[in-house]
């Protein structure tokens, strides 16, 4: 009988002439149960107080009592003594399942820790046979480990590089037998000692279809296993390897060339022809991992590698990584591709035979990178058999830099692209029939006025020869060249000046100077008495916000060589500079309204107007913004933050998370200045004609001065100051002295906050005790004499003292222009 053309649906009770049966959960004899290989389950039932649990299913042949595994059921104890079982179809044909009318005994008992003498670590045999470790490969030919006279421990050791029993399933036909074996349940540990683990061989779409004998196994000091083989049940089955490269002692922590240099003499000793994926994957994880702590090493020292250092650091990655991606090529009568994709390196292969029917191969894709070769061609000339392998690396240029392009012509060099390389593995005439094109995708910022080079690399330096750029744009670059090597893009610039330590100096001293007035007029803002109406909250925070920003940047440039080491801080660092410029800026905005708002001369707002404008609801407006936009930047790119300089980087274009914002309000600010002064000069020709117009220059033009610079419209300057260095003196003056333009214009010309000011003064120096806060208010009259309402907010300027014949312009100025209050 065979199960497996029983449609099986569901959990199943045996019940066998009226009584009670269940699944043996012991060996049963060969052509028991009406089939060939009967089949029962491993591990014994559970209690009802074990709920569902999961059994294996062997089947006896060979002498063998697990020699056939099929797919795991489920069992259920149920009350009443008796089990139900979800079985399924089993794995192959002429298996069925038993069924025993006896009663079940279920034993428990306890592990006993298993003590070998002599201890097995120090006497095994080694096993090192190069084809247990090949990937899967069909043959005509295919070892048998059942032929071998197995006696005692042994330890596999495979070029000279430590190797054990894979834990997890192996494809068919690999490590050189048809039926490759794997032990089931994981490696012990040292202290574990002795363990037993079952043996099993994939077949059918199972991973256990075929068992074999169970063995032994042993984790020695040393970090390698040792096994006590037996004579497996089956023939065409042999014992799979896994090899497994190791670091030094102590390079965990902290690594170093002694190091790398060990790694890459264990990857040389390798001259298995085929290596599985994984293998590979494992041995490129560790050799880029062991790269990254030998630069991160060398960065927090104060000895960082010569050019030539890293030049033979790189030259060994390439060629290590050259020749584990071709252990990944293996013989095809048509055509097939291997790929993968790890944190510093993705690789593609595509093989193609004799029988192949494309008339060209498909593009090979990378997420940076492509390319487009006539692998057909080429493989005409090589009995029709050709390989390529593609890999793009996305660490390499901290190794091979974009500074090793020697040109004649002083420019700064930027890579652009991902280091890509590209090999014919195993394929003896590697003419190409045709050019082969890469095309790059950008990984920083085009500059339109940068020089683009397809280079590739020759040992200890970048050069063009055979490469050229056949097209691009401000994402992608196409490259042409005439035969395969390690390829990259790099962007030349014209050389900036050095930078001017006058310069440095001055940037000190005038941001220091900000500060000391920011905090002055904060400081005034909250001691000094204003009128009620007064609104000061865009000007509070303006400061607030600027002299955080300024202060913690400031802070920043100093100590940099202290933060830069800490990433983590750095990029926290970076976030809140970006949120503190960034709410600085909609302040600015804020202000700027209130301004339009006034000059309008909307003297009459209704209720709903006024608590639109409350400090409350501008305060939300002013930080949620830059709290929003900040946060949709982490979300998008959350490596956009810290740079060199603990700023934001420039790369992929993620500098715009800060100007795009700031392009905006800057040009929102522009034009509501404009507006505002036309709008404040259209007022002022209404005044009586007798005052001096000399004297109403002088005041429009000062006060209008230091409004646009409260604004931030001088920002506008950072775009244009690469080209010239008066504008970056003039950047650096008028924007970090915002604060001295607030404090002079809002308090000092204040005629109020003046007699405050003078007050106070004359109070400290006569030791006359008088209170500062002296009730102070705008008054304002209408055509015909009467006092208008005192409490109206800044914002509101009457028409009415327009209409005053003797209506003075500095007192226009300091009593209906809010950014010149009383």
């Amino acid at each position: 009988m065979c199960d497996q053309y029983v449609s099986w649906s569901g959990w199943y009770r045996l019940f066998i002439n009226g009584l009670n049966a269940h699944i043996p959960d012991t060996c049963v004899s060969i052509y028991s149960c009406g089939t060939e290989i009967p089949l029962y389950i491993r591990g014994g039932h559970p209690t009802v107080e074990d709920g569902v649990v999961s059994r294996d299913v062997c089947g006896h042949w060979e002498n063998y009592c697990c020699y056939v595994g099929s797919v795991p059921i489920r069992v259920k104890a149920c009350p009443g003594n008796y089990y139900v079982y979800e079985l399924l179809g089993p794995s192959h044909c002429n298996l069925a399942y038993c069924a025993d009318v006896g009663s079940v005994i279920i034993s428990s008992t306890a592990a006993t820790p298993v003590i070998i003498t002599p201890d097995p670590c120090h006497t095994y045999t080694v096993l090192d046979d190069p084809w247990r470790a090949n990937s899967s490969q069909p043959s005509n030919i295919y070892k048998c480990d059942q032929s071998v006279s197995w006696s005692g421990w042994y330890r596999l050791f495979i070029n000279g590089l430590n190797a054990h029993i894979p834990d997890t399933f192996v494809e068919k036909y690999s490590c050189g037998t048809n039926v490759p074996l794997w032990i089931r349940g994981g490696h012990p540990t040292a202290e574990d000692g002795v363990v037993t683990r079952d043996v099993c061989g994939y077949a059918y779409s199972y991973c256990c279809y075929y068992g074999s004998f169970p063995i032994r196994v042993k984790a020695c000091p040393g970090n390698y296993y040792v096994y006590e083989l037996l004579r497996p049940s089956l023939c065409a089955s042999a014992y799979c390897a896994v090899i497994k490269i190791t670091l030094q002692e102590g390079c965990s922590s902290q690594s170093s060339g002694g190091c790398l240099q060990n790694l890459f003499e264990q990857i040389e000793n390798i001259t298995i022809q085929e290596l599985p994926l994984n293998t590979v994957t494992d041995i490129l994880n560790v050799i880029f991992n062991t790269s990254e702590k030998i630069l991160v090493s060398l960065s927090s020292t104060s000895s960082s590698a010569s050019p030539a250092q890293l030049a033979s650091y790189g030259n060994k990655v390439l060629k290590n990584s050259e020749k584990l991606i071709s252990t990944l090529v293996k013989p095809t009568d048509t055509s097939a591709n291997v790929n993968f994709t790890l944190e510093a390196v993705e690789g593609q292969v595509f093989m193609v035979g004799q029988q192949v029917t494309l008339d060209k191969i498909p593009q090979l894709d990378t997420t940076y990178s492509s390319m487009d070769i006539d692998l057909i061609g080429i493989a005409k000339n090589n009995n029709d058999r050709s390989a390529v392998a593609f890999m793009s690396y996305t660490t390499m240029e901290n190794l091979l830099k974009a500074d090793f392009f020697n040109t004649t012509n002083d420019t700064i060099k930027t890579m652009m692209s991902t280091v890509i390389s590209a090999t014919l593995p195993k394929t003896s005439n590697t003419t190409l029939t045709k050019a082969v094109n890469f095309t790059f995708r950008h990984i920083r910022e085009f500059d339109p006025n940068g020089s683009l080079s397809c280079v590739y690399w020759n040992i200890s330096e970048w050069i063009v020869d055979g490469c050229s750029v056949l097209n691009n744009n401000s994402s992608h670059t196409v490259c042409s060249c005439v035969h395969l090597s390690t390829f990259a893009l790099i962007m030349q610039t014209s050389s900036s000046p050095p930078p001017s330590d006058l310069l440095d100096l001055l940037n000190l001293v005038c941001v220091i100077v900000g500060l000391v007035f920011f905090s002055l007029a904060l400081l005034s803002f909250a001691l000094c008495q204003w009128s009620p109406g007064v609104n000061n909250v865009a000007r509070i925070n303006i400061c607030i916000s600027l002299l955080s920003a300024h202060l913690l940047f400031l802070l920043t440039q100093q100590f940099l060589s202290l933060i830069r080491p800490q990433q983590v801080l750095c990029v926290v660092i970076a976030g809140l500079l970006h949120f503190l410029f960034l709410s600085a800026f909609v302040w600015m905005f804020i202000e700027a309204v209130l301004l339009f708002i006034c000059v309008k001369n909307l003297s009459r707002i209704n209720s709903r107007k006024r608590e639109v404008l409350s400090s409350g609801f501008l305060c939300v407006i002013g930080y949620v913004v830059a709290l929003v936009v900040v946060c949709v930047s982490i979300g998008l790119v959350p490596e956009g933050y810290g740079s060199e300089h603990c700023w934001i980087k420039t790369d992929k274009g993620f500098i715009w998370s800060f100007l795009g914002p700031v392009c905006v309000i800057l040009a929102l600010n522009t034009i509501l200045f404009i507006r505002i002064s036309i709008g404040l000069n259209s007022a002022l020709t209404k005044l009586n004609a007798e005052v001096s117009q000399l004297k109403q220059t002088k005041v429009m033009v000062f006060k209008t001065l230091g409004q646009f610079v409260v604004l931030g419209c001088p920002w506008i300057l950072g775009f244009f100051t690469n080209s010239s260095e008066v504008l970056q003196i003039v950047f650096l003056v008028l924007n970090s002295q915002q604060g001295t333009f607030i404090f002079l214009i809002y308090c000092v010309l204040n005629n109020e906050i003046r007699q405050q000011y003078w007050t106070c003064f004359m109070s400290l120096c006569s030791g006359f005790k008088q209170t500062l806060r002296t009730a102070s208010y705008c008054v304002c009259f209408d055509s015909i004499g009467n006092q208008l309402n005192t409490n109206m907010p800044d914002y509101v300027c009457p028409a009415y003292l327009l209409d005053q014949p003797n209506t003075n312009v500095e007192d226009f100025l300091d009593s209906c222009v809010p950014w010149l209050p009383c």
